[in-house]
């Protein structure tokens, strides 16, 4: 499914970091960045988790939650989280539906290799559960910024 700038954006609940449990449904009202990255602990998704942290306050200023979603179990979202001191929600999509609800489980490209996995993708969602931006095959370096900017925008 192509989820597209416009559309409603497909629901979700998952498990999270800290024994927690996140959904769509939950956050009705408030502003939700949910960012897709492949693998908890690799260097590029941990970037980008600092990345957004660093900016938490930012973003619960502006009224967004910001939830970080990938395919690893609780325990290594939560081992990941205190590791790197990320103040955003993880989500873990370890039944794989949302990944594949959104779109986000493709063919990768590795050194000729091809293989599925999970594309690094952001969504904005507004209060009322609109995909207001889409960005896919993210570049992590400013990435967390341009993206406040937007939630700062609507």
């Amino acid at each position: 499914m192509d989820i597209t700038e416009g559309s409603k954006a497909p629901a979700f609940d998952m498990a999270a970091a800290g024994g927690d449990r996140v959904s769509l449904d939950a956050l009705k009202g408030r502003k939700v960045v949910l960012y897709f990255y492949p693998k908890a602990d690799t260097p590029g998704c941990t970037t980008e988790g600092q990345d957004f942290s660093a900016l938490i306050a930012e973003f619960d200023k502006a009224g967004a939650t910001v939830i970080g979603v990938s395919r690893d179990p609780v325990k290594k979202l939560d081992r990941f989280k205190a590791k790197h001191d990320l103040r955003v929600v993880l989500a873990s999509d370890e039944p794989e539906d949302v990944t594949e609800a959104w779109g986000v489980w493709v063919e990768k490209k590795l050194y000729g290799r091809e293989y599925m996995g999970v594309e690094r993708a952001t969504f904005l969602i507004d209060g009322a559960g609109v995909v207001r931006r889409v960005w896919r095959k993210v570049s992590v370096k400013g990435h967390a910024a341009e993206v406040l900017a937007a939630v700062q925008s609507i």
